[in-house]
């Protein structure tokens, strides 16, 4: 094994009054292969701009802004961690765009999209 080095120790990291972590899960448990470039975006500045109870109240428009997708992008970005269960969201009213999103806690594995897709598409579907 080989010795355990800091390359710069006079630059540790310290947590000072803001916080927020990523958890490890989403390595080790195989979200990060299953999530596209723009899952991952949306959900790091989701963790970075919620509180301490996982919550922020971003608008869509300065989200987009900022990560530089369109609202379709978007949608589909946040749609697709919602079905990994990596986030919550709900509007502020049925015809707002905007609303609360909340990081959850990283449980289990992803689902097997794969899997999922792949029943959709069986050979008696196909001939139907």
């Amino acid at each position: 094994m080989p010795k355990y080095n800091i390359p710069q120790p006079k630059r540790l990291r310290k947590i000072e009054k803001s916080f927020a972590w990523i958890d490890h899960r989403l390595l080790r448990s195989g979200y990060l292969p299953v999530m596209t470039h723009q899952d991952q975006s949306l959900y790091l500045f989701l963790v970075l701009a919620a509180d301490r109870n996982g919550v922020s109240f971003y608008r869509k428009e300065k989200i987009c802004d900022l990560l530089g997708m369109d609202f379709a992008q978007f949608d589909v970005a946040r749609d697709r961690l919602i079905d990994l269960k990596l986030i919550a969201f709900e509007q502020y009213s049925v015809l707002s765009p905007n609303g609360f999103y909340q990081v959850l806690p990283v449980d289990g594995s992803p689902p097997d999209f794969g899997r999922h897709v792949a029943a959709m598409w069986t050979p008696r579907s196909l001939n139907a």
